[in-house]
């Protein structure tokens, strides 16, 4: 006599994020770990190590190029005011967002709640 019932039957989870365990009911993030996928929630993708690293080394080349190009010739003279302590990190802040934006939106497996289409959808 088999009494055996298949696992779907018994009961069915939603998707939950691998890291903290917060339901995946939004938007779901694949990141990349030891060369296997991972479902994360968007908190736990941004802070995600290898994706926070290579944010970081694209704004230190960008944010070091348009530092050299926009402020260089006022760095060199001497000149530099209390303007440059705000202008000089927002210059490498944008490079670093744009980097893990773009990353982050890659990286989207589920549209948020009320958006339409569904990514990942060929058609």
């Amino acid at each position: 006599m088999n009494t055996s019932r298949s696992s779907s039957a018994i009961y069915t989870t939603e998707p939950l994020c691998e890291r903290c365990q917060r339901s995946l009911n939004s938007a779901v993030y694949e990141v990349r770990i030891r060369g296997e996928s991972s479902s994360r929630c968007l908190r736990c993708a941004l802070t995600h190590g290898p994706l926070m690293v290579r944010s970081f080394l694209i704004c230190l080349g960008v944010g070091t190029l348009l530092v050299a190009i926009n402020q260089g010739n006022i760095i060199l003279r001497g000149d530099a005011s209390m303007a440059l302590a705000w202008k000089i990190p927002l210059t490498y802040a944008v490079p670093y967002s744009v980097a893990t934006v773009g990353a982050i939106l890659n990286s989207r497996l589920k549209p948020a709640r009320g958006d339409a289409g569904s990514a990942g959808e060929i058609q």
